[in-house]
C-alpha cells in the first residue's frame, strides 16, 4: 500500500543545512498498523508529512496504493490526497469557527461531495452525535481528537497517517482515542501509520519503526492485542 524510495529531506537553519531524511526506504502492506518510535528530532512528523503529501521530498519517491505521489501536479495530488489519505495532526488543527460536524463535513466539501449523512455517521461511530452542534472551544481534548478522527475518516481513505495523536491527551483519553482510532480502520482494513512517542501504544500494532538521525534504524513485529 505504502512505498517510500530513498527520502531525503533537509533544512536550512542560517548558513547550515541539516538532513532531517536521510535515504529512507519504507514498505507497508496494506491494512497494515505500523508505529513510528524515535527521539524528538530523529525525523519521524518530517517523514510522515512527507509520506502523506504534504512536504516534496528534495530526493527519492513515494508510491500510494499504486500511484507515485509526487509525480502528480498540485491540483491532482490535492485531489488524491482527499480521496485517499486521512491524515490526524497533534493539535487537532479543527477550525475554530466551525461546529464539530461542520469540521467533518470539510473533506467532503473539499472533494465537491454531500457528505452531511457520512459526517453524522462518522460523529456517531466516535460517540460525539450529541455534541455535533459545539464549537471545538466547547470540547475537551479527548473530544476534540474523536472530531479529527472522524473528518479523517470520513471519506473513508484507504491510508490513514497520525501525527502523535494521544500526545496531548491524559492516560485515560490516550488509551481511549487509540482504541478507538485502530478500532475504526481495522473494521474498513485501512492502512494505518502512527507517530508515537509512547513505547506501549506503539505494541498495539502489527510493526514498530525506530527512528533516529533521520534513518530507520530498527523493525519490529510487536504482538497486536486480541
Amino acid at each position: 500500500m505504502i512505498e517510500a524510495t530513498n527520502l531525503h529531506r533537509s533544512y536550512r537553519i542560517g548558513k547550515k543545512s541539516i538532513e532531517v531524511l536521510h535515504g529512507i526506504e519504507l514498505h507497508i502492506a496494506r491494512g497494515e498498523r505500523v508505529f513510528l518510535c524515535g527521539p524528538s528530532g530523529a525525523g519521524k512528523t518530517t517523514l510522515l508529512y512527507t509520506l502523506a503529501g504534504l512536504e516534496r521530498p528534495e530526493q527519492g519517491a513515494v508510491n500510494i496504493d499504486g500511484t507515485d505521489l509526487y509525480s502528480l501536479g498540485p491540483k491532482k495530488q490535492a485531489a488524491f490526497r482527499n480521496a485517499k489519505i486521512g491524515y490526524i495532526f497533534q493539535n487537532y488543527l479543527l477550525l475554530p469557527e466551525l461546529t464539530a460536524l461542520e469540521n467533518v463535513l470539510v473533506p467532503g466539501a473539499i472533494g465537491g461531495r454531500d457528505a452531511s449523512e457520512a459526517a453524522m455517521a462518522a460523529l456517531t461511530r466516535v460517540g460525539l452525535a450529541d455534541r455535533a452542534e459545539h464549537l471545538p472551544a466547547e470540547l475537551s481534548g479527548g473530544e476534540q481528537q474523536r472530531v479529527a478522527i472522524a473528518r479523517a475518516l470520513v471519506n473513508h481513505p484507504p491510508v490513514l497517517f497520525a501525527d502523535e495523536p494521544t500526545g496531548n491527551l491524559d492516560s485515560r483519553n490516550s488509551a481511549e482515542v487509540m482504541e478507538l482510532l485502530l478500532g475504526l480502520a481495522a473494521e474498513s482494513d485501512t492502512t494505518v501509520v502512527v507517530v508515537t512517542h509512547d513505547e506501549q501504544l506503539a505494541t498495539r500494532g502489527d510493526r514498530k519503526l525506530v527512528i533516529k538521525d533521520g534513518s530507520i534504524t530498527d523493525g519490529s513485529a510487536v504482538k497486536s492485542p486480541a
